[in-house]
């Protein structure tokens, strides 16, 4: 049995306060709490404004550098879903931990080398492995032997291609085409560029997830049906 006397609350609570220590059990370790706050508080103008300031612009910096980064539509070439001008939400951890782009994702990419020396926003039509033909006989684009009905997204008007070709994707890049056919530079344009009109996954800045302005035209994107019956290239890869 233990006979040794466990102090009451009572008895901690009436000990004498060491010299130097206050009464009340908040000494240097409970100052020192906040005592950073008030140092920058202190020397910034504004106080406790600017410092709560400072601390949301810095959220909004590792924000956009790692999580969504705001991309202004700069061309017609993605209409009639994308229009000019309109703002949009790039998810950029939308192809990390392993998950790569797949056919009728909207990506922005890094296009330096190989379109321009810009930011581009185009749909994955084609991954690493894939054929990718222009086109059947009723006009549309094949991946992998299988026709791809494009309707859904394509420009009002425009064919999904007026420029014939048969491609094979490396492996690691994508082929990438805009919905407006007739307005778009894209990978049909840069077959004969260093790359052969591919861009590297590397460059992928991430897949566009929402509209977010004009508010009138909110909306989130979603990855259409129509390559969902494409079957997986010779190599065994999937889109």
């Amino acid at each position: 049995m233990d006979t040794e006397a466990q102090p009451t609350e009572r008895d901690r609570s009436s000990r004498p306060a060491p010299p130097g220590h206050p009464p009340g059990g908040e000494g240097p370790e409970g100052r020192s709490r906040f005592a950073w706050a008030a140092r920058v508080t202190g020397r910034l103008p504004g106080g406790r404004v600017s410092l709560t300031l400072l601390i949301c612009l810095a959220f909004l910096l590792l924000l956009t550098t790692f999580v969504v980064q705001p991309f202004q539509i700069p061309s017609g070439s993605m209409e009639d879903g994308l229009r000019i001008g309109d703002r949009v939400a790039v998810n950029k951890l939308a192809y990390r931990f392993g998950a790569a782009p797949r056919r009728g994702d909207v990506v922005v990419f890094d296009g330096t080398g190989y379109f321009g020396d810009a930011d581009y926003v185009k749909r994955v039509v084609g991954v690493g492995g894939d054929r990718v033909v222009c086109c059947d006989q009723e006009g549309r684009i094949r991946v992998n032997g299988r026709s791809v009905d494009e309707s859904a997204f394509l420009y009002p008007g425009d064919s999904p291609s007026t420029v014939p070709f048969d491609v094979v994707v490396p492996d690691g890049t994508l082929f990438v085409l805009g919905d407006h056919r007739s307005d778009s530079r894209d990978s049909r344009d840069h077959l004969g560029s260093p790359g052969g009109g591919m861009i590297p996954v590397r460059r992928v800045v991430g897949r566009v997830d929402w509209i977010v302005w004009p508010v009138a035209h909110l909306t989130r994107l979603h990855r259409p049906d129509a390559y969902a019956r494409v079957p997986a290239p010779a190599g065994g890869a999937h889109g």
